[in-house]
């Protein structure tokens, strides 16, 4: 690659991400094994734009110099990194033991019926995006639901539409059938 081009590429990547980013990129390629710093410069970004798209990953293989191949690979073994926009607040149902034993399913159903996505999906306005934990330490409140930093404890699937609508969900009415 030429250095003409090189430096267009650098330059492409760095109007990408924010200049904050950049600068924290450019800290990690002075230190010794600068692709360690990997996953963290990945968080950074994640934490910025909520998630990781292609072109996010992409700025970060140039200005790294790790094949974007390799950023891609990583990014995807790990579960904490998202690859579409996450909503506004997240909701996580524990389907740890415990919380399977105790109901998480039943819950996690009603989560979808309501809401209308699956695990991993977010709802179209991007107020609320769903996942599951494999456990989060709570057994003795299973089954457990938390919506962004609150944790709801021994939840029934009736207490769904009500904890959703602390967070603006408004459940929608059939229309009344015509007489």
């Amino acid at each position: 690659m030429t250095s003409e081009l090189m430096q267009k590429e650098l330059t492409k990547a760095q109007a990408i991400l924010p200049e904050p980013l950049v600068r924290f990129i450019d800290e990690c390629r002075v230190k010794p094994h600068p692709e360690s710093y990997l996953i963290a410069v990945l968080h950074r970004v994640q934490d910025h734009f909520g998630y990781l798209a292609p072109e996010h990953m992409d700025a970060v293989s140039t200005l790294m110099q790790i094949p974007a191949a390799k950023v891609t690979g990583v990014a995807s073994f790990y579960h904490f990194f998202n690859f579409s926009p996450r909503g506004k607040h997240r909701i996580s149902i524990c389907m740890g033991t415990a919380c399977f034993v105790k109901g998480a399913g039943r819950v996690l159903d009603r989560l979808r019926e309501l809401l209308g996505v699956d695990i991993g999906q977010t709802t179209p306005d991007k107020l609320f995006s769903v996942d599951i934990a494999r456990c989060v330490g709570a057994c003795a409140l299973a089954p457990v639901m938390i919506v962004d930093e609150k944790v709801y404890a021994e939840v029934k699937p009736d207490q769904v539409a009500k904890i959703l609508g602390e967070y603006g969900f408004e459940v929608k009415k059939a229309p009344a059938a015509a007489k």
